[in-house]
Order: structure tokens, then C-alpha cells, then sequence
């Protein structure tokens, strides 16, 4: 008696096993795929913070941001459809981005929605 249950046991751990590594395939897979698109985000949001501060520094009309960010749009994946609005406003420049890229997961398409809005620091301004 005690062979047929172990034997159960045995079965239940293989299944629990099979499981608990689909659960962390999947996971890896799912941050194999978001964390790039993720870290692309972060270096774009630092790209812009720095281009605000030096277009302010320099005095550069709002344009000159934009350009440089369509300049590097290849760099930082910036999708054509991008909507890129620089002002300048209380002596401050900003600019604003925003755009969504498709994180295409098997049968599930995660929109990733970025918008962004860059500020020039306040002593920087003329």
C-alpha cells in the first residue's frame, strides 16, 4: 500500500516540476522581450533631459531639440510616428515625446505606451 502511494507522489512532483519551469520560461521570455524595449526608454528619457539642458544653455530655439532627437531616432528606436512638441516656456525649454511600440508576446501584443516631458533646469536658463 505504501508503494502505490509514493509512486502518486513521485507523478505529483514531476508535474509541480514541469510547471513551476513553464512558469519561469515564461517569465524569462517576457523580460527577454520588455527589458530592452524598457532600457531603450530610459536612455531616451536621459537623452532628452540632456538636450533640454544644453539647448537652454546655449540659447537654441525649441526646434534644435527635436532635431537632434529625429537625428538619433535610430539609436533610440524612435518609431516615424512619434510626436516630438519642444517649447519654450518661462524661460525654460521643454519637450515632450510620445509614442507607443507593440511588444509582440505569443498570442498577447502589450502596447508599450511612452510619454515623456523633459524640462531644462531652472539655473541653466538665460
Amino acid at each position: 500500500m505504501s508503494n502505490s502511494i509514493r509512486a502518486t507522489d513521485r507523478g505529483s512532483a514531476n508535474v509541480k516540476f514541469v510547471l513551476v519551469m513553464a512558469i519561469l520560461i515564461a517569465t524569462a521570455y517576457a523580460g527577454y522581450l520588455y527589458v530592452p524595449v524598457a532600457y531603450q526608454a530610459y536612455v531616451l528619457k536621459d537623452a532628452m533631459q540632456h538636450n533640454v539642458d544644453q539647448a537652454s544653455a546655449m540659447a537654441y530655439p525649441p526646434s534644435w531639440v527635436q532635431e537632434q532627437l529625429v537625428k538619433n531616432a535610430p539609436e533610440y528606436g524612435l518609431p516615424a510616428d512619434a510626436i516630438i512638441t519642444p517649447i519654450q516656456q518661462d524661460n525654460r525649454m521643454e519637450v515632450r515625446l510620445q509614442f507607443t511600440r507593440p511588444i509582440e508576446f505569443p498570442g498577447y501584443t502589450y502596447q508599450y505606451e511612452f510619454d515623456h516631458t523633459a524640462r531644462s533646469t531652472k539655473f541653466l536658463s538665460q
